[in-house]
């Protein structure tokens, strides 16, 4: 089969997997909301330490994402050394009490999934019948509390690797930034090729992160084992894995595009008489739309990279009996 076919069943069987198993796109949607709420504490708090001491205006940053917030706060207390280091460990213990809890998110829904892969038929294949959809429902809480018991442990090692690289990648992209190369380049070469290095960085570490997650669901071996697994099979299926990849990074970004539009539309809306009031509902209903939308695509594309796991370990055992 050609490969752009071949993955468009990936694609497809990863879809109807993930909404077969629905609930998994709630809890995962709950776990990242109160994640959000979990690190919204500490940056409310420096918000108040840099209105407190630094005297700057708390509005600009209250309207910021995470991701621009953080460092703005961070840069505003660099005067008040004291302040800054209470914000980075209250930051620091959010942070990891949240992962923690992501973990065992992921532990569950990872374990869910390949049950769904082992019991589910060709879902891919038409027509689609209720019953291969009914066999690919495999959430219970019995199910998903067993997988955070059995794989907690590997998950947690494998954030503290994840850590670890993003930090690698972090200070790479600093070093070029700030580094003595820096002044021999022109400066937007310079960034540019940060930027590029630090999303390809990432992109790639979380690749290899999501198919060692699903290797120690699969296989129960060590996280050591499991990074030489995921090496050896990317490296068979380098093609579908890339493509797999670049299709679910394509939906996102797509997602990520209509929700900045709605976003703008939605702002436009609030400043027209008797509209605006409707804003808010309008807000909070684009929002809880959004956060499904990722979590569908996310769980889609996790299905997809179990199935593809899964039949790449098929294709190895018949090759050794054959052997």
């Amino acid at each position: 089969m050609p490969a752009h076919l071949r993955l468009k069943q990936i694609l497809k069987r990863g879809a109807l997997v993930a909404i077969a198993n629905w609930p998994l796109v709630l809890i995962q949607f709950v776990a990242d909301t109160i994640f959000n709420a979990m690190l919204l504490v500490p940056v409310v708090g420096g918000v108040v330490l840099v209105m407190l001491l630094v005297g700057a205006d708390p509005t600009a940053l209250m309207q910021m994402e995470y991701g621009e917030a953080i460092p703005a706060l961070i840069g505003a207390l660099l005067a008040q050394p004291t302040a800054l280091v209470a914000f980075v460990i209250a930051l620091g213990i959010v942070t990891l009490g949240g992962s923690v809890l992501m973990f065992g998110v992921k532990a569950a829904t990872v374990w869910v999934l390949v049950a769904a892969e082992r019991h589910a038929g060709p879902l891919e294949e038409p027509p689609l019948r209720s019953e291969l959809l009914a066999s690919a429902f495999q959430v219970s809480i019995s199910r998903l509390l067993g997988g955070m018991r059995r794989l907690f442990r590997g998950y947690l090692t494998l954030g503290l690797l994840l850590g670890a690289a993003y930090l690698t990648v972090s200070a790479v992209a600093i070093a070029l930034l700030f580094g003595p190369t820096q002044a021999s380049f022109d400066n937007r070469v310079v960034v540019t090729a940060a930027s590029t290095l630090t999303f390809a960085g990432i992109t790639l570490v979380n690749f290899v992160y999501l198919f060692a997650q699903i290797v120690l669901a699969v296989d129960g071996v060590p996280v050591a084992e499991s990074l030489r697994r995921v090496w050896r099979s990317l490296r068979q299926r380098a093609l579908l894995a890339l493509g797999l990849f670049g299709a679910i990074a394509g939906l996102l970004l797509l997602a990520t595009l209509g929700s900045l539009l709605a976003t703008v539309a939605l702002g436009l809306i609030a400043f027209v008489p008797l509209l605006g009031v409707a804003a808010l509902p309008l807000q909070l209903m684009a929002w809880l739309l959004r956060g499904l939308v990722f979590q569908f695509i996310s769980v889609t594309g996790a299905a997809a990279c179990v199935h593809l796991y899964m039949q790449t370990n098929t294709a190895d055992t018949q090759l050794a009996a054959v052997g």
